[in-house]
């Protein structure tokens, strides 16, 4: 089984920056940071970062003063946004489901799409819950449903119909599982919050083609490192991918819109 949340070594970080990047997590990475206010009452913890897109803004967003703290589980995620992002940020490998840091150290975390991939979610709920000092702001975001999310449909609908019944095929959909709002509700408030809202974020995205777009969510995320485990030859997947996506958004540019859900809870 490939690990979804360290397996992004080799080219994939380039890839899923310099594609999906300007694609689609820039826009929706500006809409999250511009909740986040300048000063939050404390040092700010990001979980998931990724390649540091969203820590860029955070660092552009946030005063001088506040300390930003940049984690992900990813040795190769942080390497590349380590190379990528100036300012005064501290790099950090972390698993969210263990915070290597002390309780009430920070007065925001921040995640954008992250929770997705995270096996034990209530886990993960709770050590950002652990680290906030009472009444910081705990500000994420993940995809909603497929319906509401065609390219992602694009691809899941591609790899499944190549591998049906193939559990780990079943990746392609993964990020667009973790949305019902009642449920993380009951998981926000088991592990501490209060004070939640949620709301549908939608936002028109764009990318020069369908194949660079297809090239992108295959090469830049472990869904390639799946599909040649199989034997797959990936530039034939990509193609496949592409003209599905064109059919949604078409070939050149590809335009698509896509919906995140936009959660905010404070520490009870």
């Amino acid at each position: 089984m490939v690990d979804t949340a360290r397996n992004f070594g080799g080219s994939m970080p380039e890839y899923y920056d310099s594609i999906m990047g300007p694609a689609q997590f820039e826009p929706f990475g500006a809409d999250l940071v511009r909740r986040l206010p300048p000063d939050p009452g404390g040092d700010v913890l990001e979980i998931a970062c990724g390649s540091g897109r969203v820590t860029r803004r955070l660092r552009e967003r946030l005063e001088p003063k506040i300390r930003l703290v940049a984690s992900d589980i990813s040795s190769a995620m942080l390497d590349y946004a380590g190379r990528k992002v100036a300012g005064d940020i501290e790099w950090r490998e972390a698993d969210a489901c263990k915070l290597p840091f002390a309780h009430a150290s920070f007065g925001a975390a921040v995640c954008a799409f992250g929770l997705m991939f995270v096996p034990d979610k209530a886990g993960a709920i709770g050590e950002a819950r652990r680290v906030l000092r009472e009444g910081g702001v705990f500000l994420f975001n993940v995809w909603d449903g497929l319906e509401q999310n065609p390219h992602g449909a694009a691809a899941a609908k591609v790899l499944e119909g190549l591998y049906p019944g193939d559990p780990e095929m079943k990746f392609g959909s993964l990020p667009y599982l973790f949305n019902d709002q009642r449920q993380i509700r009951q998981l926000l408030e088991a592990a501490g919050f209060r004070e939640m809202r949620s709301e549908p974020v939608r936002i028109a995205c764009s990318c020069p083609s369908a194949r660079l777009y297809a090239t992108g969510q295959l090469r830049g995320t472990p869904r390639g490192a799946l599909l040649e485990q199989r034997g797959a030859l990936l530039d034939d997947v990509i193609g496949k991918v592409a003209a599905e996506l064109a059919q949604v958004g078409g070939a050149e540019p590809f335009n698509f819109t896509a919906q995140a859900l936009l959660v905010e809870a404070r520490a009870g």
